[in-house]
């Protein structure tokens, strides 16, 4: 039942010919019986609709007290929530506790939750409109000395602007002071590391120092050629950060991460098992390819197993759901953060996840997915890293080394972005020029190359929005898939 002069329960229509109000009592049973089944529904829809936009008041109240419950992590069910409404004149005017019990049981579909709230929104905004224009109408008929046209134009636009705003994210403007005080804040993070970063610290000392760690609302693309090692580098920063997580009282005052951070890592190309063993490898220094087939001897094995036993409460979450559309990615990212908490998203790697909706080219879903990692990256206040493939383009030329334009399918990606790094590693591409053992000084020169780039990569920071580019060079140990820091003096770039 949804659309005009449909009947609240317990209310009679009294024949009179009124004003036709947009609302949809069904929809709202439905979503409300959805999240009272399903409390992961909230994540997809709370971004969408508020308790204000239920027509109904009742179930206004049942989806705020539903929300305050699962915000905690407590559970809203038609039991639990109960006893808050227990008092409640309008529930006992639908029934009384047994209409909780109705709404749940009589939902139809979680997976339509996101289409129910959206059409509530809608009814709710053209309620405004309808209230918005009887206003205008009643207040230009009202003719008085000190209430001119003009002020009432301008006062119909400062409220429809507001009509407009409603279910975005509500930012805005702000003050000077306000953004001052977030930079000194950051400022100061940076000072107490002295002055070495204002992000969270990657593990890796050089990369850390050219890029000032990850940074809180920042998209970081890591683009790369098939076997350059972005997968592996991905987890290389991945387990480093969750390892080194620490929590206690921050310099506000608050409680939460000092160091560190809990990591969520959507693998949709590997599966968890899968990229778990990676990290276990580089963890135990044990050869992935001996992981894999078994083929350990008793030192390998218990280095294995001991390796297990001290990451298994290490804070990285892995979800290996394959094609994942980008607005599921962000309610499982919301409900990550509200449940365990959240300090870096990563994503492995774009072109796997899917537009929200069907687009009219690849390009303009690529878009999508790339403005809606950078929303999450601002939304949850975290640094997001997402994997992106590159053209083919790049092993035509004589330099293989990537450069911005190589980025697939969109240039959206290098818009989005606030830092594009690529990651390259030219022992790959040396060790396929082998020339024969016959052509000896072809021979010499190619051993001459391969000892100067083996175990060697570069990560290429082609944008850095806030900072500089430039090449940093790490050093890559392909049996365990590990990079790490090359072995230098680094006083001077701290100095």
């Amino acid at each position: 039942m949804s659309g005009l002069r449909v009947i609240i329960p317990g209310q009679e229509t009294d024949g009179e010919d009124k004003t036709a109000i947009p609302y949809s009592i069904e929809a709202e049973q439905q979503l409300l019986g959805a999240l009272l089944t399903n409390n992961d529904v909230f994540d997809r829809v709370s971004q969408v609709i508020k308790p204000d936009h239920f027509y109904h008041p009742v179930h206004a109240r049942i989806y705020e007290i539903c929300a305050e419950r699962i915000r905690k992590n407590a559970l809203a069910s038609p039991v639990t929530i109960k006893a808050f409404l227990e008092n409640d004149d309008g529930l006992k005017e639908l029934g009384g506790a047994p209409y909780l019990a109705r709404l749940a049981a009589s939902a139809i579909s979680a997976y339509a939750a996101r289409d129910y709230a959206q059409m509530i929104r809608e009814f709710a905004l053209r309620r405004e409109l309808i209230g918005l224009g009887q206003n205008i109408s009643a207040r230009a008929s009202n003719v008085e000395v000190d209430d001119d046209a003009e002020e009432q134009i301008k006062a119909a636009e400062q409220t429809l602007y507001k009509l407009g705003e409603q279910g975005v994210a509500e930012r805005g403007f702000q003050s000077f002071l306000k953004a001052v005080t977030g930079a000194v804040q950051a400022a100061n993070a940076a000072y107490q590391r002295d002055g070495k970063l204002s992000g969270i610290s990657t593990g890796l000392i050089d990369l850390d120092g050219k890029m000032g760690g990850l940074n809180n609302s920042d998209l970081i693309i890591l683009a790369g050629r098939p076997s350059m090692g972005k997968t592996s580098l991905a987890t290389n920063i991945a387990f480093n950060i969750a390892k080194a997580h620490k929590t206690g009282e921050r310099a506000d005052g608050t409680h939460g991460t000092i160091e560190g951070g809990v990591v969520g890592f959507f693998s949709l190309e590997m599966s968890a098992e899968q990229l778990a063993a990676r990290i276990l490898s580089e963890a135990a220094e044990v050869p992935s390819e001996r992981i894999r087939s078994g083929n350990m001897d008793e030192g390998e094995f218990r280095r294995f197993v001991e390796a297990a036993h001290a990451l298994q409460n290490c804070p990285l979450y892995i979800d290996d759901t394959p094609a994942l559309p980008i607005n599921q990615l962000a309610a499982r990212a919301r409900k990550l953060k509200r449940t365990h908490g959240l300090d870096v998203l990563m994503v492995d790697y774009l072109q796997l996840l899917k537009a929200a909706s069907a687009k009219d080219s690849r390009v303009n879903e690529v878009s999508e997915i790339t403005q809606g990692l950078k929303a999450i990256a601002k939304e949850l206040n975290i640094p997001v890293i997402a994997l992106s493939q590159l053209s083919r383009q790049v092993e035509n030329r004589e330099d293989k080394r990537p450069q911005l334009s190589d980025l697939r399918e969109s240039g959206s990606i290098e818009q989005d972005a606030d830092i594009v790094m690529f990651v390259f590693r030219e022992e790959y591409y040396r060790e396929r020029e082998k020339p024969s053992d016959a052509d000896l000084d072809a021979m010499a020169k190619w051993q001459q190359i391969m000892e100067q780039v083996h175990g060697k990569a570069e990560v290429i920071l082609g944008k850095q929005r806030h900072g500089p580019i430039g090449t940093v060079e790490l050093a890559f140990e392909g049996q365990f898939t590990r990079f790490g820091n090359l072995a230098k003096d680094r006083q001077s770039q701290w100095d």
